[in-house]
This record gives C-alpha cells, sequence and structure tokens, in this order.
C-alpha cells in the first residue's frame, strides 16, 4: 500500500493535483539536470527522456511505502516541441501556431518504489479557435505564462475562450495525468 508520495517537480500545478489524490506526500527538491534531448526523438519519447532523467538524478533510498514520482509535459505541433517559452515574443509565436487547430500534449510520469518501477506517457488532443492578436497580447500580458509548455494554461483565461476540443485526459494538460497515475499507483510493488 503506498503511503507516501515523493513528487519531484517544481511545478505547482503538479503539486496541487497531486495532493488532490488523498495521500500523504512530500514535495522533494528538483535537483539541476540537463533536459536536452536527442534530436530523433518525437513526440511522447521526448518527455518521457526528461521524466526519466529525472528519475535517474535522484539516488534516494526509499522506505516501504514510499514512491517518488517525476514527470515532463510537452505541447507537439507540426512536429515539432514547444517548451516554456524563452519571453513574450517566443510564447506569442507559440500561441499563434496553437491558434485555429489541433496540437497535443504529451505528459511522461516515472514511478519508483523500493521495490519496483513503471512508467507511461499519456496524449491528449486538444483544439483551440483562432485567437486574434488582441487575445494573446492580453493572455500573455496578464497570465506571463513563461513557466508552461506551449505557452498556456489550459485552466486559464485562454483555455475558457479559446479550447474548442479536447479528446483525453484535461488534468493531462494541466501537466499531470492523476487518474492514469492513480491507476499505476494500485499496480506498483511497493
Amino acid at each position: 500500500m503506498v503511503t507516501r508520495l515523493l513528487l519531484a517537480s517544481n511545478s505547482p500545478r503538479r503539486r496541487e493535483l497531486l495532493a488532490g489524490l488523498d495521500i500523504p506526500m512530500e514535495v522533494v527538491r528538483l535537483k539541476d539536470i540537463d533536459e536536452t534531448h536527442p534530436a530523433n526523438l518525437e513526440g511522447g519519447d521526448i518527455p518521457l527522456h526528461i521524466a526519466r532523467l529525472k528519475m535517474h538524478a535522484y539516488d534516494m533510498e526509499l522506505r516501504p511505502g514510499e514512491v517518488l514520482i517525476t514527470a515532463d509535459t510537452i505541447v507537439w505541433v507540426d512536429g515539432q516541441e514547444l517548451g516554456k517559452p524563452a519571453d513574450a515574443d517566443d510564447a506569442r509565436h507559440m500561441l499563434h501556431l496553437l491558434s485555429g487547430r489541433t496540437h497535443q500534449v504529451f505528459t511522461a510520469v516515472c514511478l519508483r518504489s523500493a521495490l519496483d518501477h513503471c512508467e507511461f506517457v499519456c496524449r491528449t488532443d486538444v483544439t483551440f479557435d483562432p485567437l486574434s492578436d488582441e487575445q494573446i497580447d492580453y493572455y500573455i500580458t496578464r497570465y506571463r505564462p513563461f513557466d508552461k509548455a506551449g505557452a498556456y494554461g489550459i485552466q486559464e483565461w485562454i483555455g475558457y475562450v479559446g479550447c474548442s476540443r479536447l479528446e483525453g485526459s484535461y488534468f493531462n494538460v494541466m501537466g499531470l495525468p492523476v487518474q492514469k497515475l492513480y491507476n499505476h499507483l494500485h499496480l506498483l510493488k511497493v
């Protein structure tokens, strides 16, 4: 039985989502790792590679019942990865790419206990209506989405006014597919 979750993430959204499972949890400091990936990786293989790097950065010994969780999320459109924007111009460029189109959000999750480990990738297809320059500028100025893959948070204003269709896990788009994670926790030997 899982008695404590150790989340290795700096994401406040992941922390909030994981807390919703009502399993005691602790956030452990995310070690600095080089998040570059081989150029031949595409789609869900990219966040899986990075989530594995994060997992391998922790050599802590886990007690019975403890589970270490690492994750990574990317936005994928036109065969290219959209990570976190560097600045407002980069965010504007990303949101123009997503405007009026369907893209994919991939989140990879790695779980490790004292006895077992597993990993999975979750995909959600997200469609945005066309976004005006005014809408994009308002969102960037008001919400400053510089810590979000693809320069947007589905749970924020831009998701309210721009997202016209979503196929898959809503929580995956926020950064952690908690329903799938919950199911994997019950399959993991702890």
